[in-house]
């Protein structure tokens, strides 16, 4: 039973029966829904990242290696997101809400010399969570329900390593980890028959790729600076491993399955898991005051198995535009004079497509960053809050339309830790 569904029956089961399906029906293709999106301050300036050098010395960007030529404190951060989701489809008027909370980031960062810095960090990178039914009546009173289940975690560790060759230019390096499970089920029950066909799929990860960044910053004499920036990661050097099984069976007390009688099975290695991508990035701002910038990524479609044939993932991009303003940072008798304010939007062409209609993404964004101490941004230790609104998806073709409004906090701790003392 090699089966695939496209997105209006999901949308029919998803309205009709009610269930879970993660955060977005979406997520039910493929690897799932990717929430790799770097720092909450990142993610508040539209995901603008390539070409962003942070003008103080307490923060370090992962999505650019070569893009920490000021950090010289170690930097701690913890952050954590949650994500609202509205859907509708004008499958028979339905609306649905959805929500979670959970770890989006933990990192540690700090400087090796005053030209070398190193960080790591741990992220989740995609999950799928979705459980739908299709109920048909056929002829002579017979019923036929269609079952599709899913579930699981990919996560990312990443090591970072950012070399300044000469005060304007720089090269990074970054290795991406990716581990997890993945699992798919399809399920087929006729109400005449007491056996179910299922046709399951595991999907072991354990895979890594690499990511190489550089920069260059110009700095002017009226304290202008002007930034380039690009990145390019590399497709898998590592496999996913896959289990299919067709079987059939019943179920007995709880979800225990009986009587087990295997058709087929197959097991297959797949390395284009995470696909090649690149982005280029350029901004301008004055020193400790402002920064404005855009920024292009590409991510290079790939073609996987999913429910034991294969699913194409295509070409996408991504176009940002984001900054900060920071009225004076120095200015001890006005707290909100201190306090980052950051925005952005982005428009992403997706690499879902169904029946000729693509499931693209759009989004404004905004955030602060509140400084705990009246002490000078040397010791900027404080909290980054950021907020999205978008929409993804459409009502055409009856799929579904996806309203969203995501809130993220993070902690970032930074202090001269781990750094030997010359002086006692």
């Amino acid at each position: 039973m090699k089966r695939i569904f496209v997105l209006p029956l999901l949308a029919a089961a998803f309205f009709m029966q009610g269930q879970t399906i993660g955060n977005s029906p979406y997520a039910a293709f493929g690897i799932g829904d990717v929430k790799y999106d770097n720092t909450t301050d990142i993610n508040a300036m539209g995901g603008v990242s390539t070409a962003y050098i942070w003008d103080f010395n307490n923060n370090f960007n992962f999505s650019n290696p070569a893009a920490n030529k000021n950090l010289e404190l170690t930097s701690i951060k913890v952050e954590a997101s949650n994500e609202n989701n509205f859907f509708k489809s004008d499958f028979d008027g339905r609306n649905v809400t959805k929500h979670s909370t959970y770890l989006s980031n933990i990192s540690i960062a700090f400087p090796l010399s005053p030209k070398v810095k190193f960080g790591l960090g741990y992220q989740p990178y995609s999950s799928k969570k979705y459980s739908v039914a299709v109920q048909d009546a056929l002829a002579d009173n017979v019923t036929r329900i269609n079952v599709f289940r899913g579930e699981g975690t990919v996560n990312t560790v990443q090591a970072a390593l950012s070399y300044q060759i000469v005060p304007e230019f720089a090269l990074g390096v970054k290795t991406n980890f990716y581990f997890g499970d993945l699992y798919d089920i399809n399920e087929i029950a006729y109400s005449n028959a007491e056996l179910i066909n299922g046709y399951e799929t595991k999907n072991r990860i354990r895979t890594f790729n690499f990511t190489l960044g550089s920069t260059y910053q110009k700095t002017f004499a009226t304290d202008r600076k002007f930034t380039l920036g690009a990145t390019y990661t590399f497709g898998n050097t590592g496999e996913m491993d896959t289990n299919y099984t067709n079987s059939t069976y019943f179920y007995g007390n709880g979800e225990t399955k009986n009587n087990i009688s295997v058709i087929d099975e197959d097991f297959s290695s797949d390395k284009n898991l995470i696909p090649m991508e690149f982005s280029f990035g350029a901004g301008y701002g004055r020193d400790a005051k402002w920064f404005v910038g855009t920024q292009f990524d590409y991510k290079k479609g790939e073609t996987i198995q999913f429910l034991g044939q294969p699913f194409t993932n295509e070409n996408s991009y991504k176009i940002s535009a984001g900054g900060w303003i920071l009225p004076n940072y120095n200015n001890f008798r006005s707290y909100f004079s201190r306090v980052t304010y950051r925005y952005g939007a982005y428009y992403e062409k997706g690499n879902l497509s169904f029946n000729g209609t693509n499931i693209n993404q759009f989004a404004i964004t905004g955030g602060v960053t509140l400084p705990f101490e009246n002490r000078s941004a040397s010791r900027m230790s404080g909290i980054d809050v950021g907020l999205e609104i978008g929409q993804r998806g459409t009502l055409e073709n009856n799929m579904i339309r996806q309203n969203f409004i995501n809130f993220r906090i993070g902690l970032n701790f930074a202090d001269k830790w781990f750094q030997k003392r010359l002086y006692d």
